[in-house]
């Protein structure tokens, strides 16, 4: 039962934003289990604020009741950042049902969203618009943007557009005093003092509450061409990439590595995809070319780029997709590798990041480490390596009980990838942030005057650290 101080919150909450948005009983799954299904928390009451005066009321209520607060988006983290904890004392904060897109900017190139507005949804309203907005993730369909912005995500565009703090232009947020910071003006050019905005990105709800973004929009592509095309190692993908920049420029957009065995998961788990050539290689990368001009234009340039791979032989067989439908369906199948690992069974994913040149060294040397240490170990290696981030993830032996897998090995195979990730100057964390999975990993992998200084921002904006407590630092 809760307390009378609890009681005294909750009716203030109801108050604040109506008794409907304030759940405390039925089935809250959707908002106390983690995406991965790894964690479940237990909340006060989840409440659902419809504008930002009413998140500001909720924050504000919490912060004089000393209860502290855990934001969601759409609940589509990886590090268990967005979910309570299991005693019952924590108020969830979602902002789903702040779903609009306020405005639109054509001259400026900016579309202003709310926080709640789902990735995929914002993506539609841009084209429509005329316009695009880049920012593409599996998660698409359910992500928001603000926990987007939360998290820093990149997806498979940021090798031409950058992350989520790249395309970001001004921020809407509510304080850990339940303060409103108005910064959705839209300037490209702004140097009245700290930049607020890009401390609010990527920190996880741990310094405030975004509640609404001005993001930037692109000239739709007059053309983009997709290529799968299977490569014999990591080096010659690494080379294909510097091909891939030289011959395209800023028309490349997309540059992802798939190893075989990824592939393998979705080929058993989702046969209808029909996977290509992944049988006949050790690794296949899916490359995109966009293009202002034309459609002539890029195709011209795109065939340019894979005649000089073939004949460096850093590419041994490849398929361009002839259709949008085609195109479409090769990218689902890169993003469906992750939910084929999901359907072979729990386990334990690196979000990692390395300098390119970094990465076939890294990836020979961990692959070799692991597979002796760890007999039957299978690796599930992909990414975007055009950018550096590998999703360097590893499943139990074949046959064997991947819950006790998981229990048994998770803390040693961190280590060891972690550590050769520390050891090629690489980071533990590229896009899925560090929320509570690896709030203590950090402090071994991060500079420690770096920590003491995060830790210094956040007793300075979250006094009382009722704001995501235990996410990204303690």
């Amino acid at each position: 039962m809760p307390t009378a101080a609890q009681l005294d919150l909750l009716n203030t909450l109801k108050q604040a934003i109506g008794a409907a948005h304030v759940l405390t009983e039925g089935d809250l799954t959707a908002y106390e289990q983690d995406w991965r299904k790894r964690t479940r928390g237990q909340a006060l009451a989840v409440v659902r604020p419809g504008n930002t005066q009413e998140v500001a009321a909720v924050v504000k209520a919490c912060a004089q009741a000393r209860v502290s607060i855990v934001p969601q988006g759409g609940n589509t983290g990886l590090v268990v950042g967005g979910i309570p904890d299991d005693s019952g004392t924590q108020v969830l904060l979602s902002l789903q049902r702040m779903n609009a897109v306020r405005a639109v900017d054509g001259d400026n190139l900016t579309i202003t969203v709310e926080a709640g507005c789902v990735l995929q949804n914002l993506q539609q309203a841009a084209e429509k618009a005329g316009f695009l907005f880049p920012l593409s993730l599996g998660s698409e369909g359910s992500c928001t943007i603000g926990g987007n912005l939360s998290t820093n995500a990149g997806g498979t565009q940021v090798v031409r557009y950058g992350n989520t703090r790249e395309l970001c232009l001004g921020l809407e947020v509510v304080t850990a005093q339940g303060d409103i910071l108005h910064g959705l003006s839209g300037l490209r050019k702004d140097n009245t003092g700290y930049d607020l905005r890009n401390l609010m990105v990527g920190s996880e709800g741990t310094l405030g509450i975004i509640t609404a973004a001005t993001m930037k929009l692109y000239p739709l592509p007059a053309a983009k061409l997709t290529a799968w095309a299977a490569v014999p190692s990591v080096e010659h993908a690494v080379r294909l990439l510097g091909l891939a920049h030289k011959h395209l420029g800023a028309g490349l957009t997309g540059f992802e590595m798939m190893g075989q065995f990824a592939l393998s998961l979705v080929d058993k788990h989702y046969p209808q995809l029909r996977v290509p050539l992944w049988q006949q290689t050790p690794y296949c990368v899916l490359l995109e070319n966009s293009d202002t001009e034309s459609e002539t234009h890029a195709r011209e340039r795109f065939e340019h780029l894979l005649e000089i791979a073939f004949e460096d032989g850093c590419v041994t067989d490849a398929v361009v997709a002839e259709s949008l439908s085609q195109a479409r369906n090769l990218w689902h199948i890169r993003e469906s590798i992750t939910m084929a690992q999901a359907e072979e069974g729990l386990n334990i994913k690196h979000d990692i990041s390395l300098s390119v040149s970094a990465i076939p060294t890294f990836v020979a040397e961990t692959d070799a480490m692991l597979k002796r240490e760890i007999e039957g170990v299978r690796l599930v290696n992909f990414g975007h390596l055009g950018d550096g981030n590998l999703h360097y993830n590893v499943q139990a032996p074949e046959g064997s009980d991947n819950q006790a897998f998981l229990k048994t090995q998770e803390d040693r195979v961190n280590t060891l990838v972690y550590d050769a990730v520390k050891r090629f100057g690489g980071s533990i964390s590229a896009e899925h942030g560090v929320g509570s999975l690896k709030v203590d990993t950090l402090p071994d992998y991060k500079d420690p005057t770096a920590l003491a200084v995060m830790r210094q921002i956040k007793q300075a904006l979250d006094p009382k650290g009722t704001l995501n407590p235990g996410r990204v630092v303690r």
